[in-house]
């Protein structure tokens, strides 16, 4: 803590003591900001860890019924069946407000072909049934895998704002009360100081006064 550089004047030390005011205010809000933050990106933090684990898990499978699909098929045949979607999948992007955060809300926007019949870019008649368990593991791992790129992408929001928050608390904390703490007690004893000053020669203009 340091003293600021100022004239120790009565209106100085008002300006001083409304600015501490206003500090202690602010310290306070953004300590309440600074909790809730904390407790909503630990939440956050633990949903991340929960898709992870579950996407993980069933990219796996998918994989492995792919890689049994390979196995039976001709390569040059399994490229055909998937070469031609019948659907196309945008992502539409909107946002909410979190504490002072703009957080990304994602969904899917999907567009079918015409004759569409399903998710399944190819007849049955050559293909295996690992395909099919590849394709629909995958369709169904679609919105988790969007949930998880909004969750992260809302992680990575929240400590920045964290992070920002708990820099801006400490500053207040360490720094700009106690400066202000330490000017204001320095202010008040160079007033009493020339309080007691002024007093003094009062009192001895008194004495000489009597004297006469």
């Amino acid at each position: 803590m340091a003293k600021l550089n100022v004239n120790p004047t009565r209106m100085k030390l008002s300006e001083l003591k409304a600015r501490l005011t206003t500090s202690k205010r602010g310290h306070k809000l953004l300590k309440d900001k600074q909790d809730e933050l904390m407790r909503r990106f630990i939440s956050l933090i633990r949903r991340n860890k929960e898709l992870r684990e579950e996407v993980e898990e069933e990219l796996s499978k998918s994989f492995k019924d792919f890689l049994l699909a390979s196995a039976i098929m001709s390569p040059e045949f399994l490229e055909e069946a998937v070469s031609f979607p019948k659907q196309s999948i945008g992502v539409e992007i909107e946002e909410k407000n979190i504490m002072s955060v703009n957080i990304p809300v994602m969904s899917f926007k999907k567009t079918e072909s015409e004759n569409s019949t399903g998710i399944y870019p190819y007849g049955y008649a050559q293909t295996s049934a690992e395909l099919d368990n590849a394709i629909d593991g995958l369709n169904r791992i679609m919105d988790k895998l969007l949930e998880l790129a909004e969750v992260e992408k809302a992680c990575q929001l929240m400590a920045k704002e964290l992070e920002k928050t708990r820099r801006r608390v400490n500053a207040l904390e360490y720094r700009t009360i106690p400066d202000l703490e330490e000017t204001i007690k320095y202010i008040r004893s160079k007033l009493d100081e020339n309080e007691r000053a002024t007093i003094t020669r009062l009192m001895k203009v008194k004495d000489i006064i009597a004297e006469r």
